[in-house]
């Protein structure tokens, strides 16, 4: 009978997976990767994945690269050689695997571009080899925000083993005894480690030329989150596919080759914003991706988002040898300066996107040899320069060279950059795109020394020509070394992509896979700014994954429960109806409880079905409540609110401007005066503020209360000075005003002491604040068949939309019309953010 019963069991099983199996809804081919996403299924415990493929069959991946996004699951198949797969994913429930699965069409993958410097001499550098799949014997070592502190493995020569930890493992491999090819596979965004190096994690084998090791991220959102990575002591090293932001860590580089390093590769990285440095020019942070020390090196497709400094390359190499080293395919987007600044090496500098960069392109110092060919340059300042003549030291306004005001590379020696085939669009002017070639008269002028010697580049008709030793630099008298044309080296005959061509290849590639899940779109006056962003700023420190669980990590439970209404607390006038609140529940939740209610005039409904609580009523007293979720697994969460009576005719809520979000544009507010062109900090509220208005003899602020209010205003934290209300002085204090008890009426703000103002707010006395007044706004049409609108006097900032089981579905910035045409048909919820506040709505999809 139990014989029977287990078969029985196992068939059912059977049975019940193949009626809910898989629906793959997504697959795609990279750089030696595919990966798939298919819906969850029902019941399912787990799933395996298999693929096949350029002779391989049905074998199996590991699961740390099976992981849950809430609505559906993916996997990522790494190390795969150029070709064509198919992949079969199967679900696991009670334990066993469905019978068939579901298989996708064919999945392309292409090979990684192995070009460049860190090639050299046959070298591979990384733990795979030239077809792309792991070398032989590689260790695989799987690195998730839970397992960073506890992964363990036993390496040869280290001093203890097991190392348990990141760092401690790379530590082990330190003494470059162990030369298993390693790969460090990094899953999600992963915070900052327990053990680092002065905050980062660092790489060294001891040069052993038998040591390989690959760093690298998995899919589209593998992230290092306030650490950096930094490479000494190293050769044959892979860093790719991976995001760096808000580095906070001594050396402060996002990636860092600091010294003794050869046959590195670095690329398809994402180079965000890194914490602010002690100096002026580290306000994103200090290096993006800096190179010292280091020979036969290759920075190929990596993404670099408004970075200050992008790429320093030497410090003091002075009669080094073989400092040799390949930028191509990156995208220098909106960075400002060092694209790169090069001392002593040779560099090749090919088909990278130079995309509105507000200070330089490229820059030769030190008797450096730049050969800068076939690159996209689009509304980049001074695309190349050479420290102390030429551009480097020629002042626009006076017309003339001006070396005492005008040299960027601290008035070193120079060096020499032959250029080729590069284009310079200007396409709307926002940056003045001056090149000087050598030899060109046009640029001759009575205050510099003329075109063969004041030259930004020597430009070649073919690539293969010779730059003369008679071309020299200015300062220090060095001349090109025609590294370019060593038929020993790659480039003499190397075929590269048009500029136009690679503008399309690199915007395309440039990154992590697929151009990962960060998304940001700069404007027109992006191009001209170097400093901060604040919105992408805000967006990057706030940054959190969307990764809800690993295949093989414990499983999150959780409870949701959202004020889908915005407006759990509410002050009501005496007489009328409240506002409706409704209260939805989900997750691990399976139900939630009401106390503080009916009372007083108020009453809920609960429904079940729709995990709705909704409250109405009319009030006759103050009323607080609270609803707390019930559930079997997952933790309790509780929503609290205050109904408030107020007599008929008062005036509630608060009205507040930001200048760095909207500057001088006001709907309560009428300000008149000048923006300050240099940013400030100061925190506030909970924001970070930046942008300032200058107090000075023409400023004004005007506006108009409804009833008795408390003013705020909020200066530099320095400002102690004096501020006018109406004509009568305040004092700030550590940069606040506070101003109580204001009477009705027009009001004026003007100058006493010359200050700068970040923020003002003004608070009703009668309730106080209360969020739920910080937004007005309505969405419409509800329910909804392909769009809605939002009306609202307030600026939008983003728009999110998520189903009922709390997977974000749709992500917009700046437009108040939403197209949801994609979306089935059910109930979401909608946050808008805005720069008053946040407000969140249910809408209907038919």
């Amino acid at each position: 009978m139990k014989k029977l019963l287990l078969c029985l069991t196992i068939m059912l099983s059977s049975l019940y997976t193949w009626s809910q199996s898989v629906n793959i809804t997504e697959t795609g081919g990279w750089f030696e990767t595919a990966y798939v996403k298919w819906d969850s299924v029902s019941g399912a415990d787990s799933y395996n994945v298999y693929f096949s493929g350029e002779g391989l069959s049905n074998q199996k991946i590991d699961n740390p690269l099976i992981r849950s996004y809430g609505s559906y699951f993916r996997a990522d198949i790494l190390g795969l050689k150029a070709g064509s797969y198919t992949v079969t994913v199967k679900a696991v429930v009670a334990a066993v695997e469905e019978t068939t699965g579901t298989t996708t069409g064919t999945i392309t993958v292409l090979p990684h571009d192995r070009n460049g410097f860190a090639f050299a001499k046959g070298r591979v550098p990384g733990a795979y080899k030239m077809d792309g799949t792991p070398k032989t014997g590689a260790v695989i070592l799987y690195i998730t925000e839970e397992t960073k502190n506890t992964v363990s493995m036993v390496v040869t020569g280290a001093n203890a083993n097991p190392c348990v930890g990141l760092q401690t493992i790379l530590d082990g491999f330190k003494k470059g005894n162990d030369t298993r090819p390693l790969i460090v596979r990094l899953i999600g965004q992963i915070t900052d480690p327990s053990y680092l190096l002065g905050g980062d994690v660092v790489i060294e084998n001891k040069n052993n030329a038998s040591s390989y090791i690959t760093l690298e991220g998995v899919g589209e959102d593998a992230v290092a989150d306030g650490w950096g990575i930094r490479v000494k002591n190293a050769t044959n090293i892979e860093i790719r596919n991976l995001g760096t932001m808000n580095c906070n860590s001594s050396e402060g580089d996002n990636i860092g080759l600091q010294q003794n390093n050869d046959y590195i590769w670095v690329h398809h990285i994402d180079f965000f914003y890194g914490d602010a440095g002690g100096d002026a020019d580290q306000a994103k942070g200090d290096g993006a991706l800096d190179c010292k020390k280091s020979k036969y090196v290759t920075f190929s497709y990596n993404h670099f988002w408004d970075s200050g400094k992008s790429n320093l390359l030497g410090l003091s190499e002075s009669g080094d040898t073989d400092l040799y080293i390949t930028y191509h395919h990156n995208w220098y987007d909106h960075s400002d300066s060092r694209h790169p600044r090069v001392r002593y090496y040779s560099a090749h500098i090919y088909n990278n996107y130079f995309d509105g960069n507000s200070k330089y392109g490229s820059g030769s110092t030190e008797g450096s040899s730049l050969f800068v060919e076939g690159n996209y340059f689009r509304n980049s300042k001074n695309p190349m320069m050479i420290s102390m003549q030429g551009t480097d030291v020629w002042s626009e306004s006076k017309q003339l060279n001006d070396p005492n005001n005008q040299g960027t590379f601290s008035g070193e020696d120079g060096g020499i950059i032959k250029a080729f085939n590069n284009t310079f669009d200007a396409d709307n002017g926002t940056n003045s795109m001056r090149f000087v070639a050598y030899g060109d008269s046009s640029f001759d002028k009575p205050g510099n020394n003329g075109s063969m010697v004041d030259f930004d580049a020597y430009v070649v008709s073919n690539r293969g020509d010779i730059v003369p030793n008679t071309v020299k630099s200015f300062k220090g008298i060095n001349t090109y070394n025609n590294f370019d044309t060593d038929a020993s080296l790659y480039i003499k005959n190397l075929v590269i992509d048009t500029p136009a061509e690679a503008k399309a290849k690199v915007m395309q590639y440039a990154g992590r896979m697929n151009g990962g899940d960060f998304n940001w779109t700069f404007v027109p006056a992006d191009d001209t700014s170097s400093t901060v962003n604040p919105p992408l700023k805000a967006a990057l420190v706030n940054y959190e994954t969307s990764l809800v669980y690993i295949q093989g990590e414990a499983v999150p439970s959780t409870h949701t429960l959202v004020v889908t209404t915005s407006n759990a607390s509410q002050d009501v006038v005496e007489g009328e109806a409240m506002e409706t609140i409704m209260i939805t529940w989900g997750g691990d939740a399976t139900d939630a409880s009401v106390s503080g209610l009916p009372a007083s005039g108020l009453s809920f409904v609960k429904d079940a079905s729709a995990k709705t609580i909704t409250i109405t009523g009319t009030p006759t007293a103050n009323v607080s409540y609270s609803v707390t979720t019930i559930g079997t697994v997952g933790t309790p969460i509780s929503e609290s609110g205050t109904i408030t009576l107020v007599p008929p005719g008062s005036t509630t809520g608060e009205e507040i401007h930001n200048f760095t979000v909207s500057e001088k544009v006001s709907t309560f507010y009428n300000i008149s005066g000048n923006m300050n062109s240099t940013n400030g900090s100061v925190s506030y509220d909970g924001l970070t503020l930046t942008r300032r208005l200058k107090i000075e003899s023409a400023t004004f602020i005007n506006y108009t209360t409804t009833a008795v209010s408390t003013l705020t205003l909020v200066f530099d934290s320095s400002f102690t000075g004096k501020i006018k209300l109406d004509g009568v002085d305040y004092t700030a204090s550590a940069g606040i005003v506070n101003i109580s008890d204001i009477p009705v009426g027009s009001h004026s703000i003007t100058k006493n002491n010359t200050a700068n103002l970040f923020y003002i707010k003004t608070v009703y006395n009668t309730l106080g604040v209360k969020d739920n007044k910080l937004v007005k706004l309505k969405l419409y049409p509800n329910p909804v068949t392909s769009s809605f609108e939002i009306a609202s006097i307030a600026n939008i900032e983003q728009i999110q939309v998520y189903n009922m089981v709390g997977a974000l579905v749709k992500h917009i910035r700046n437009s108040k019309t939403v197209d949801i045409s994609n979306l089935s048909s059910g109930s979401y919820l909608v946050s808008v953010q805005t720069n008053q506040g946040i407000h969140k709505q249910i809408i209907v999809k038919k």
